[in-house]
């Protein structure tokens, strides 16, 4: 095995054990206070701090990745997912709900952060070690994301698991315990100069970024915000409002999240591939966000007839058909950012990105709140057809050739 097969599936294996513990600590929330009898526009209130550390995360992780290598970045991610999980530990049942509500908003930023810090780098790996891997970025990006996210499910039913078994507290510190296991060793594994290159020195070069890469992070914005703007508040509460306990409403969640995490992982098996890796991608992601666009507006419009039968199940099969195209676009994204990404500062071009991605999701929830109790779930699912419209009209505009200084190593 090649040192840079090697280093991949060093850092892919300790990304799985933290997005594991990730999935499992917002399972363990929403489950442990929903219980504690606090409302669903609350429950979405606890993760806004946490959405927004993570545009923070990504935009100066990438930076500090490139200046301090990627290994001290995945290992800084690592010691702060530690930190917020024995921070909410701390709460105590009998606390003030302004004081519970704060140290959770609190720790969650922190958990934000880590899990940011923690996806950069790991994405920025991917192409600092594909240089050995024949050519096969958009593979290695699609298995990695996809495997990521089959993880975050799983990691939902671990998080219900523990709760039953170990309690909230027990099961907060034992996935403590695991990340600092994987902290250790990632620490022994992976060479610490990995990634590490001449950090941009000023606000100016660090956000001057080529065509593909702003447009690309536009398109995130809308793509992600399109999604949680009924994913992440609109769809638990409207399901719940038509007779579905919490607990199937997780278990539909997560099992969604395991099949979108299989459907990006065989996403290159589904997009027409180039010699050049981006004159035929960027056409099919064009062609991928106009096929998302429909669902939704359909879904809206299904939802608008009076009398309706069983609009649960109606919005449950939307959302299973939304899966197929969202999936294939989020892979197809994940590889082009790599693909537009300058070779010696790729992590600063996927924390910029990515960044972008967790604006998009700050967007979405605040929506998810606001259209729902506005417009109901009909307001949510139009708000998304609309975000969506937008994302296809940026990706019209996406250059299908790569700056030259990208073009090292990466033919698809």
């Amino acid at each position: 095995m090649t040192a840079g097969a090697r280093n991949y599936l060093v850092v892919t294996a300790s990304y799985w054990g933290f997005t594991l513990t990730d999935g499992a600590l917002r399972m363990l929330v929403l489950l442990h206070f929903f219980k504690l009898g606090y409302s669903p526009f609350t429950l979405a209130f606890l993760f806004l701090l946490y959405e927004f550390a993570g545009i923070v995360a990504n935009l100066w992780g990438g930076w500090l990745a490139v200046r301090f290598g990627i290994p001290r970045m995945l290992m800084a991610g690592q010691l702060l997912q530690v930190a917020g999980l024995t921070m909410l530990s701390a709460v105590e049942p009998g606390w003030p709900a302004a004081m519970a509500v704060a140290w959770v908003v609190a720790a969650q930023g922190i958990a934000g952060l880590a899990k940011d810090f923690t996806k950069t780098a790991s994405k920025s790996a991917i192409k600092a070690t594909s240089g050995e891997g024949a050519g096969q970025l958009f593979k290695l990006v699609a298995w990695f994301t996809g495997s990521k996210n089959a993880m975050k499910g799983i990691g939902f039913f671990v998080g219900g698991l523990l709760l039953e078994t170990l309690g909230f507290r027990g099961a907060l510190w034992l996935l403590a315990a695991l990340i600092a296991a994987i902290l250790v060793i990632g620490a022994l594994s992976l060479p610490v100069e990995l990634g590490k290159a001449k950090a941009s020195r000023t606000m100016k070069e660090l956000f001057a970024k080529s065509s593909g890469v702003n447009l690309l992070a536009a398109a995130r914005i809308f793509l992600f915000g399109a999604r949680d703007v009924w994913f992440v508040v609109g769809l638990p509460v409207f399901l719940y409002a038509n007779g579905w306990t919490f607990a199937l409403v997780g278990a539909f969640l997560a099992a969604w999240t395991i099949v979108y995490g299989f459907v990006q992982a065989i996403a290159p098996r589904l997009v027409k591939r180039s010699p050049d890796g981006l004159s035929r991608e960027v056409p099919e992601a064009r062609t991928w966000s106009f096929a998302l666009v429909a669902i939704p507006a359909a879904l809206a419009a299904l939802l608008a007839v009076d009398d309706l039968p069983y609009p649960d199940l109606v919005v449950c099969a939307g959302l299973v058909l939304f899966g197929l195209p969202f999936a294939v676009n989020s892979s197809l994204h994940s590889y082009l950012i790599l693909a537009y990404a300058g070779s010696e500062k790729a992590a600063e071009d996927v924390g910029f990105y990515y960044a972008a991605n967790a604006a998009g999701r700050l967007a979405g929830t605040l929506l998810s709140g606001l259209l729902y109790q506005g417009g109901g779930m009909t307001g949510c699912l139009a708000g998304s057809a609309a975000m969506l419209a937008v994302c296809w009209a940026i990706t019209l505009m996406l250059p299908t050739n790569r700056p030259l200084a990208a073009t090292a190593n990466q033919s698809v």
